[in-house]
């Protein structure tokens, strides 16, 4: 499907890099749980890091419908785009509400591969609840200092900077108010101060890069606030529709290689004398998961037009990320039973995609969640939380 110049050439930009990467780079780096450093090197000298950096910033200027196809290329190929896809919605915080002079640091660098923004620390125990985070940051002359426990941080160990929302003031009348953003320059932490933040890497289903981390009384200049004190939270949520679109276009590439693969195998493999795709019981899940993307797809591309032009896109972009993910479970359950026991082979790479596909039903935002927003804020249900 077509949708313009710049999507047609951010998926042909995209594919000249994942080429590079075939099935065995991919499943050596589960295996051993490596961070794929190589493929983001690649991705960042590509300049598709930097999609949507402005072009005065040294970025390509793209809009979220060409990013996005970046995003689903990268899956669409076999690939894993947990590696890239928080250095795009993480460095929209930066630029929507960066001061001038953060903006000239770090957007340049960012864009060019050279510096990486890839780890937002922002969850606690206390999980989609946000305004109960117990991270303060505390006002001590010209800085502030940090301390508190984040129970997922992911890639903190490979990024350069890292964006933590903390709490300066005490939980009031509005809860969400009082939390601040701070951009954090890791490389200056790590040569001189490393005690103040500790990262406890946790092994998880799938390669992921996930941590926890302590922040043992951080500490960082006033200048390092991300836009208003005290409005972190609100900063928060303004970038909360790109990185749904994003993420349902993520889904979006990993339900096409379930198709794609099942529909290969199915061809290739034969039993009983000819190929089990000649069976209406392999056709029909696979003709259900095709339709299940492609209808996930036309929203994901409404949101990203309705987001491109300014409007607003919440119920768009939700519903694309819910409708992906669901649309990714069932062609990678579909994938599996077609590929019977060779499905849980790992050099088939289907139960690795198995694997790493799940998390859009959970995370960043749950599928309940969203079922929550569309019945509340779309249909002007009752509140239940």
């Amino acid at each position: 499907m077509t949708q313009g110049p710049a999507v047609d050439l951010a998926r042909s930009r995209t594919r000249e890099v994942t080429d590079r990467f075939g099935d065995d780079y991919w499943r050596q780096a589960d295996l051993e749980r490596a961070y794929p450093q190589e493929f983001v090197d690649a991705m960042g000298a590509s300049g598709l890091l930097g999609a949507m950096i402005p072009t005065e910033y040294g970025g390509l200027g793209w809009d979220i419908a060409a990013a996005s196809a970046v995003m689903e290329e990268i899956n669409a190929s076999g690939g894993h785009s947990a590696a890239c896809h928080a250095q795009m919605y993480t460095m929209g915080a930066l630029l929507r509400h960066g001061s001038p002079e953060q903006k000239d640091q770090y957007l340049p660098a960012i864009a060019s591969g050279a510096l990486r923004l890839q780890a937002f620390s922002i969850t606690e125990t206390s999980g989609s609840d946000t305004s109960r985070i117990e991270t303060v940051a505390e006002r001590d002359g010209d800085d502030y200092v940090i301390t508190g426990h984040k129970t997922w941080t992911s890639r903190i160990s490979e990024s350069d900077l890292v964006i933590v929302l903390a709490r300066n003031s005490p939980r009031g009348e509005r809860p969400t108010d009082g939390m601040t953003l701070f951009l954090v320059d890791l490389r200056e932490v790590r040569e001189h101060r490393p005690d103040q933040v500790e990262v406890i890497p946790v092994r998880t289903m799938f390669n992921y890069a996930t941590n926890q981390v302590k922040y043992h009384g951080l500490r960082v200049p006033a200048s390092a606030a991300l836009g208003t004190v005290g409005q972190g939270f609100r900063h928060v949520i303004d970038g909360w529709n790109p990185e749904r679109i994003l993420l349902a276009a993520e889904a979006i590439g990993d339900a096409r290689w379930f198709v794609e693969r099942a529909s290969s195998y199915a061809t290739e493999r034969e039993v009983f004398g000819q190929p089990i795709a000649v069976n209406q019981g392999i056709q029909f899940p696979i003709a259900d998961a095709y339709m299940r993307m492609r209808a996930a797809d036309a929203i994901r591309w409404e949101a990203c037009a309705k987001f491109d032009a300014d409007e607003p896109c919440g119920a768009e972009a939700n519903m694309a990320k819910w409708l992906a993910a669901e649309a990714s479970w069932e062609a990678a359950n579909m994938c599996l039973d077609t590929h019977g026991g060779f499905g849980f082979v790992d050099t088939y790479d289907v139960e690795r995609k198995f694997r790493e596909t799940r998390v859009y039903g959970v995370a960043p935002v749950s599928s309940n969640m969203i079922r929550s927003f569309v019945a509340t804020k779309v249909l002007g249900l009752p509140k239940s939380y």
